[in-house]
């Protein structure tokens, strides 16, 4: 037996014995557990399976060991994920830290940076959100005006930031400023991290037209935030900020494989396809087919990457096609319903017809969140198919 076989039977017996039952079925939005100070747990299991994970440094599995990560090599932790996968194992948090912000600070952070958030962010214990869009900055990223003006050892900074994703629940905010007010677009743009209980900071949620507010407004009145806590170099934050994306369509990805907030399309849909005719089967197979051809894609990216191969053009692809597909899906669920799909609430419907309208309400931010269709289009036109600018 090879070493890697060795390893994978080791990580099967360790899951097998550390994953309760309970955390091995589909979880929903509302079971999701989310690594930060105020983490919480609807039940014991949930509790069990965070910690032991936690425990184990699997939160950061491939990070080094002196940074609270498991120290796993590439391979090892595709095994991990495999095997995750295979027994149905639930995410034991989610935890944009530390799959978009973490990456950034191992590789342009300084000693200093590391050493004070990495373990925090391996643990658990801390929640981040992104600041980046501004109320006239969202596709054109590059426009905003949050500036942060020097004052001796800190920024002071001040502006505005929107669609943060759960800036409500977040401890600490990664966020591009302005720091060269006379400098061109993507010039003169800082990269900094800033604490959301700064004196100054103002959050207020957005509310959706799915009921729900998972986005917020940020404000930032004269904010002092240190100057050490500028990651890379000043006046050169658009060049980690791109890197980050990069990681940031792979976090995506955590919602849609190994443990994500999803229906079973052909389950809800059965009972309508029943009465349905040919039509409906074959747009429902279409989808499904969809679907599993962009899972296997996936992994065939994950592989890729893994040979060191670059995968940053058809991460852009995956991007677009991934919030194109669950678009068109819960459509088509909304089509075949009929109005058994339009209440996400009220007596007379199931949970899972309340869930679908849900879901189809929220796919509409999905051709947004993490970066617009129509800037993936021109970001796989230039970058993919060498197209002029």
């Amino acid at each position: 037996m090879s070493g890697i076989d060795e390893f994978r039977a080791e990580v099967r017996r360790w899951l097998e014995a550390n994953c309760p039952a309970s955390m091995r079925t589909p979880i929903t939005n509302e079971e999701m557990v989310w690594g930060g100070s105020r983490v919480s747990f609807q039940n014991e299991d949930q509790r069990i399976w965070f910690e032991r994970m936690r425990d184990r440094g699997w939160f950061a599995p491939d990070w080094p060991s002196a940074c609270g990560g498991g120290g796993l090599g590439p391979r090892e932790q595709r095994v991990l994920e495999q095997e995750m996968l295979a027994l149905g194992c639930r995410l034991p948090q989610y935890n944009l830290g530390i799959w978009m912000l973490g990456p950034v600070l191992l590789e342009f952070g300084t000693a200093a940076q590391k050493s004070e958030h990495l373990p925090r962010m391996a643990r658990g214990e801390v929640r981040w959100c992104q600041g980046f869009s501004e109320p006239n900055a969202g596709s054109d990223l590059a426009s905003l005006r949050t500036a942060a003006v020097r004052d001796g050892d800190d920024f002071v900074v001040s502006g505005q930031k929107t669609w943060t994703s759960d800036g409500d629940k977040a401890d600490w905010m990664y966020a591009l400023v302005r720091t060269d007010p006379q400098a061109k677009k993507q010039q003169g743009i800082s990269f900094i991290m800033v604490d959301m209980k700064s004196p100054g900071v103002t959050v207020r949620p957005i509310e959706l037209i799915s009921g729900t507010s998972g986005f917020c407004e940020v404000f930032f009145d004269g904010v002092r935030v240190p100057a050490k806590n500028v990651v890379g170099d000043i006046n050169q934050g658009w060049g980690v900020a791109k890197r980050l994306l990069e990681h940031e369509r792979a976090a995506m990805s955590k919602f849609t494989e190994g443990g994500a907030p999803s229906l079973d399309a052909l389950v809800v849909a059965a009972p309508y396809l029943a009465g349905g005719g040919p039509v409906w089967r074959d747009r429902m197979a279409a989808a499904l087919m969809d679907q599993h051809a962009f899972s296997l894609t996936a992994r065939r990216l994950q592989e890729m990457a893994l040979a060191r191969e670059d995968v940053a053009g058809p991460g852009s692809i995956m991007k677009l096609v991934q919030s194109e597909q669950e678009s068109a899906k819960y459509e088509l669920l909304q089509q075949l319903m009929g109005h058994r799909g339009l209440s996400m609430e009220g007596e007379g419907f199931t949970a899972d017809e309340r869930a679908v309208c849900r879901l189809w309400l929220y796919t509409k931010s999905y051709t947004i969140a993490g970066g617009a269709s129509e800037i993936q289009l021109n970001l796989i036109a230039r970058r993919v198919l060498g197209l002029p600018a």
